[in-house]
C-alpha cells in the first residue's frame, strides 16, 4: 500500500516539471518575452515634439559649446534608429552637421510619453573672420525622415573644418531619457 502515495508523488512531480518546460521551444505563444514592442514605426515629426536647451553656449571663439535636444513621443509607438539629421543654416547656404564617431546609435522603441535626446556639440568660430558659418537657425529631423523643424540659432557662428561647408560640430545618436 505505501508504493500508492510515492507513486503519486512522483507522477505529480513529473507533471510539475513538465508544465514549466517549454519544451525547448523559445516560441513564446503569450507574446510576452519581458521586452518592449520593436514592431513599431519610425518616430515622424507630426507625432513627435521637440525642445532644444537648456543651451550650454560656447562663450568665445575656440570654445565648446552644447545644444541637448529632447524628442518627446506625442503619437502611436514609435522607434527611433539612427542618427538626427541637423543642418545649419546662414542666409541662403546650408551645412549638415555629422555624426558623432565616437557615438553609437541603438534602436530605442518609444510608447507614447517617452523621450530620448541627442546633443550637438560645436567649436564657436570667429566673428568676422571669413572662415566661420554664421548659422542663424538650425534644422532638426528624426532619423530616416526628411521632414525637419527649424530653430532659431542664437549661439554665435560655428567654426568649420579643413573640409569646405562642414561645420566643426557633431551630433550624438539618441539616448533613451527617463525612467
Amino acid at each position: 500500500m505505501r508504493a500508492f502515495p510515492i507513486t503519486v508523488a512522483a507522477l505529480a512531480a513529473a507533471l510539475v516539471l513538465t508544465a514549466c518546460d517549454n519544451g525547448g521551444s523559445n516560441d513564446d505563444s503569450r507574446g510576452d518575452t519581458g521586452s518592449k514592442n520593436t514592431d513599431t514605426t519610425a518616430c515622424r515629426l507630426g507625432d513627435v515634439a521637440l525642445q532644444v536647451g537648456p543651451v550650454s553656449a560656447a562663450p568665445a571663439a575656440g570654445d565648446t559649446g552644447n545644444v541637448p535636444v529632447t524628442l518627446t513621443n506625442q503619437g502611436a509607438p514609435c522607434t527611433l534608429e539612427g542618427f538626427p539629421a541637423v543642418v545649419l543654416g546662414a542666409g541662403s547656404s546650408t551645412a549638415t552637421v555629422p555624426a558623432d564617431r565616437t557615438s553609437h546609435p541603438e534602436k530605442l522603441a518609444l510608447a507614447k510619453g517617452d523621450t530620448a535626446t541627442f546633443t550637438l556639440t560645436y567649436v564657436r568660430g570667429g566673428d568676422g573672420d571669413g572662415k566661420s558659418l554664421k548659422a542663424t537657425s538650425m534644422k532638426i529631423a528624426p532619423p530616416g525622415t526628411t521632414d525637419g523643424k527649424s530653430f532659431a540659432w542664437s549661439y554665435g557662428p560655428v567654426g568649420t573644418t579643413k573640409t569646405a561647408n562642414t561645420p566643426d560640430a557633431s551630433v550624438t545618436a539618441f539616448q533613451q531619457a527617463g525612467d
